[in-house]
């Protein structure tokens, strides 16, 4: 859809679903009824600290909404916080954080360019690096800045409030971060700005900034959820390894995303995905009235991700791949090798397990072997104390689990 394709109520409504904060929404209406009478695209920001060298599906929440603005000719600032980084967002924190080199912020920030294009439009996106224009600004500027905000507002916030009670250090330089991703509100004439919940009070900190400093009008906030893991119970984390990267291979997006429960691919559905208020209704009810079977609905959840990161060639082909694996119990495309000289004794199953890596330990190889979650070549194997006699050329497939295979080379 462009501007002309879509009126501002129609825009609105798709705009609001899967959101969280929306402020405000007669002030949003209006500009999107401004918008559409000029045919002028709003401006739309979205700041992100380079922090870490790769994303995840969980920053993408905010991306897919950014993408619906585009798709309604809507323009967006992808905003690289390169020098707000050097102080660090203390969102969420009970501690200091520590700032991180220009080495490593020169080396997210690149990474982060090149992987935000998977979903958002390269031809209706603007990538900005506030250290443009901070690094223009004098003491005296950022004196200005600092009196537009007193101490007892900025301990309002959660994570202040809370380092303040427990006698947590709270250094100055902290303050200064809300105030400078405000000024970047200020300094774009952002007409709106979106984020995380836990970015809720710093995006109205913009919007008071951009008041304090005359703008006319000030930005809409709209704030998403904080998607939730493969766990189901924390937030999408590296460091808790319940995430899909958007750099995972085609593969393993398909594997993780069918280990998302039937209860979280819902919300799966309605912040990673183009589907509307209606078709997320449609297929709760086709899923509760058996009309659909939850497999098949996280088949296709993978299916439309692998698409949007890679292709919907790679998608199919993951998808035959699971079902060769999973269903017709066959073999993934790709098996690694392990080669062992033959020795003088018949080996026993725990000491290969380990040795092809299998299993981290003879005790894990024994617990597998006894849970019937070993076979070589489609034979299970239930024997813990099977002793194999391995022949030189005679290769067979060693499977652990549901996904860990070896094919087994002896020379």
């Amino acid at each position: 859809m462009s501007l002309t394709q879509a009126t501002p109520k129609e825009q609105l409504e798709v705009l609001k679903f899967g959101t969280v904060d929306f402020i405000s929404e007669p002030e949003l209406l209006k500009k999107l009824e401004k918008s559409y009478k000029e045919m002028k695209p709003l401006s739309v920001k979205f700041g992100a600290d380079p922090t870490r060298p790769d994303l995840h599906l969980g920053h993408t929440v905010v991306l897919n909404k950014l993408r619906q603005f585009q798709k309604f000719g809507h323009q967006v600032d992808f905003l690289i916080g390169d020098f707000t980084a050097l102080i660090g967002d203390p969102t969420g924190r009970n501690e200091t954080r520590p700032p991180l080199s220009n080495e490593q912020i020169e080396t997210n920030a690149q990474t982060y360019a090149e992987q935000i294009f998977k979903v958002l439009d390269p031809e209706k996106t603007k990538i900005v690096y506030n250290s443009h224009w901070f690094h223009k600004l004098s003491p005296a500027d950022f004196i200005r800045l600092a009196a537009q905000w007193t101490v007892a507002r900025m301990l309002e916030r959660d994570d202040f409030t809370k380092r303040f009670k427990s006698n947590t250090p709270i250094l100055i330089h902290e303050f200064l971060y809300p105030l400078c991703q405000g000024y970047d509100s200020v300094f774009l004439r952002s007409d709106v700005e979106l984020g995380g919940t836990d970015q809720k009070f710093n995006l109205l900190v913009g919007r008071e900034l951009q008041k304090s400093y005359g703008h006319k009008d000030q930005q809409g906030v709209i704030t998403l959820p904080i998607l939730e893991g493969l766990d189901g119970v924390n937030k999408m984390s590296k460091s808790l390894d319940n995430y899909i990267a958007v750099v995972d291979s085609p593969k393993e997006m398909f594997g993780k995303t069918m280990r998302v429960s039937d209860e979280l691919m819902i919300r799966y559905y309605e912040l990673l995905t183009d589907l509307t208020a209606n078709d997320v209704a449609k297929l709760k009810t086709e899923l509760k009235e058996g009309a659909k079977h939850p497999r098949d609905v996280k088949v296709q959840l993978a299916k439309l991700l692998i698409t949007r990161f890679h292709s919907a060639t790679a998608a199919q082909s993951a998808e035959d791949e699971f079902h060769r694996i999973f269903v017709e119990k066959g073999l993934p495309n790709e098996v690694p090798e392990f080669e062992i000289k033959v020795p003088l004794e018949p080996i026993w199953i725990c000491h290969l397990l380990q040795k092809t890596g299998l299993a981290p330990s003879s005790s894990e190889a024994r617990r597998l072997v006894l849970g019937r979650a070993i076979e070589i070549d489609g034979t299970k194997i239930e024997d813990e104390k099977l002793k194999i006699e391995l022949k030189a050329g005679v290769v067979f497939v060693l499977k652990a689990g549901k996904k860990k295979f070896v094919r087994v080379r002896p020379i």
